[in-house]
């Protein structure tokens, strides 16, 4: 079993005809991922990698039923592409784009209040259950079937993560990034309730980084809801005070969302923290039941 899309997911690419949007088309229908339409207002395209393309999201859900969509739609138009999904109904929308402006975000965080659609990201790369399906943009040769859950606010670290399990002879349920934007649909605390309910899932990795308060709240979380281990990574050890680092997200006032912080917010959790991705594969054969 795996959290969130599985191989009964319909899968719709907003941005289908630019370069990112066909690039990952053929990567995720290569992966097995059953991508029924794509979402292009003004192309004159009719299909993409043999994908028929719509110039709604209303239309293509009407006429294939797809329920998540992935959006690779440039920043400046990705807010009314998210919003596009919310009022057709999906059940899931993944949206890679980065730098979306925080005001944007805001502004659709408010709009998605008490509304069925889910929202992944922005600036993430997607979700992926191994062997059954893939959204996004995550290199799926890497992942391997199995029962740990991966979930990550760094992109590029969830690979590594993922590798650091494979590496160890064990397989992921489902890896998530949820991205690293101060504004976000799904957190911490999201993934971590759907792993603590998923019975294929039996250890979990946390990789968190710098900058806000989530991992502080998915460590309380986990002391007071987690029965499952957990093992994490928090990166960005040495950054400097007062200084963005990477993106967004990741800028650490005074003591609140340093390194030390989270870590030991997560320890008194009980949550077993690599110093090292190094490390983190030793605890991941110490711990997988």
């Amino acid at each position: 079993m795996s959290i969130f899309i599985d191989q009964t997911s319909k899968v719709m690419v907003q941005g289908i005809t630019g370069s990112s949007g066909r690039f990952h088309t053929k990567h995720m229908l290569n992966y097995g991922t059953n991508i029924v339409a794509g979402v292009s207002p003004k192309s004159k395209e009719d299909a993409v990698e043999g994908v028929p393309v719509y110039k709604t999201v209303e239309e293509a859900k009407k006429e294939t039923g797809a329920n998540v969509s992935v959006i690779f739609v440039p920043a400046p138009y990705a807010k009314d592409a998210i919003i596009e999904s919310v009022d057709a109904g999906l059940d899931w929308i993944v949206c890679i784009t980065e730098h979306i402006p925080i005001a944007d975000m805001i502004y659709v965080k408010a709009y998605m209040k008490d509304k069925k659609s889910r929202l992944l990201g922005p600036n993430c790369p997607g979700m992926i259950s191994p062997n059954t399906c893939k959204v996004g943009i995550m290199p799926g040769s890497i992942h391997k079937s199995g029962q740990v859950g991966i979930v990550s606010r760094s992109g590029t670290l969830t690979y590594e993560a993922v590798q650091m399990v494979t590496e160890s002879g064990y397989g992921q349920s489902t890896a998530v990034g949820i991205g690293g934007d101060p504004v976000q649909g799904t957190n911490f605390i999201d993934v971590l309730k759907a792993f603590e309910e998923d019975p294929l899932t039996k250890l979990v990795v946390l990789i968190g980084e710098i900058g806000g308060s989530a991992e502080e709240q998915a460590g309380q979380w986990i002391a007071d809801h987690m029965s499952k281990p957990v093992i994490a990574f928090i990166s960005g050890r040495r950054a400097p005070k007062n200084k963005t680092m990477g993106h967004a997200g990741a800028i650490v006032s005074g003591s609140e969302g340093s390194a030390d912080s989270k870590i030991q917010a997560l320890e008194k959790a009980g949550v077993k923290v690599a110093k090292s991705m190094t490390e983190m594969k030793s605890l991941i054969k110490k711990y997988h039941p």
